[in-house]
């Protein structure tokens, strides 16, 4: 698979989560990328994401600040 197309496959999942009600709850970073726990409020149900693609890792944290923003 294609760098572009793992970053498409990321993306869809990550926006999939957040369609769902789930917000961004933890990010753990390490060499392979990272582990994105995302939350659902209502239900306190928790998801977790691998991302590993650069540009997938850049797109979380345009919305984690954004969420961040949003609480303050």
């Amino acid at each position: 698979m294609s760098e572009y197309q793992q970053f498409q496959s990321e993306r869809e999942k990550i926006d999939f989560l957040l369609q769902k009600g789930y917000v961004i709850h933890e990010v753990k970073e390490h060499l392979n990328g990272s582990t994105v726990v995302f939350l659902n409020p209502a239900d306190k149900t928790q998801e977790v994401l691998e991302v590993g693609t650069a540009n997938a890792r850049k797109y979380f944290s345009t919305i984690l600040f954004t969420q961040q923003k949003q609480k303050a």
